[in-house]
């Protein structure tokens, strides 16, 4: 009877464990009037920062953090720098851990806008080359390094991606991945289940569906996608994404 008991709880200490490995409740560790910090996983964060336009009203706008070992590395800023500079602090003070880069994954300002902060701190920043050149083009504050296509960067132990698949929402926006953990960070090519399809005014629609469609292939493993804007989910949003903009 004893052995049978101890058998019992040795699966049920197993099966619970197993359970909190496979599946991470994600929780909202931050708030401010202007910043949300939501934990998705062991080592991941979306931070939400808000962006007032004239046809969308307050748009809530994602960026991503990623952690290993005390070091972090930022997909998109902030949308301003007094919220990057609120984001810093958070890593610092909350995570202890040092910003080995932030990538901006496209030239707008709700990727890029808060990077005078970064650089206020000197923290390496990268983008892809078009971004440098669109965001140079409208005068704002751009990237230190670029990358032609795609770049691997470490934090910590582990490494994260950044690479161009083709144009969508930007003839520049790029996508960042962190395989530890099957993350893929899509920026504002990638859209929340039901979004509609938002602002067009730099997109190249018609090649929209088939850089999602390339994006999907290269990561068959992915298990938690963050939009730019609203809910994250699955690859369900690639689903969505590419069937949303498909050329009848």
């Amino acid at each position: 009877m004893k052995h049978i008991f101890i058998i019992l709880f040795s699966f049920m200490i197993f099966s619970c464990s197993s359970q909190h490995a496979e599946k991470f409740r994600a929780k909202e560790i931050y708030k401010s009037e202007n910043l949300i910090i939501t934990q998705i996983s062991e080592n991941s964060f979306i931070h939400t920062s808000f962006k007032q336009t004239n046809d969308f009203g307050n748009v809530p706008c994602n960026g991503l953090i990623v952690k290993n070992n005390d070091e972090t590395i930022v997909f998109d800023t902030p949308t301003n720098d007094k919220d990057s500079e609120e984001l810093i602090q958070w890593i610092t003070a909350t995570l202890h851990s040092k910003i080995n880069a932030v990538i901006p994954t496209h030239f707008h300002d709700d990727s890029m806008g808060g990077l005078q902060a970064f650089h206020n701190h000197n923290i390496p920043s990268y983008s892809y080359s078009k971004t440098i050149e669109l965001g140079k083009k409208n005068n704002f504050v751009v990237p230190k390094n670029s990358f032609n296509n795609f770049i691997t960067l470490k934090v910590g132990n582990e490494e994260v991606i950044a690479k161009f698949f083709g144009e969508g929402h930007t003839r520049d926006n790029t996508v960042g991945y962190f395989p530890s953990e099957n993350i893929l960070f899509g920026g504002c090519l990638l859209k929340e289940l039901e979004a509609g399809k938002g602002y067009l005014g730099d997109a190249n629609v018609s090649a929209w569906s088939s850089t999602v469609e390339k994006v999907k292939k290269e990561y068959p493993n992915v298990k938690i996608v963050i939009p730019g804007h609203g809910e994250y989910g699955d690859k369900k949003l690639l689903d969505y994404t590419i069937k949303l903009f498909k050329v009848q």
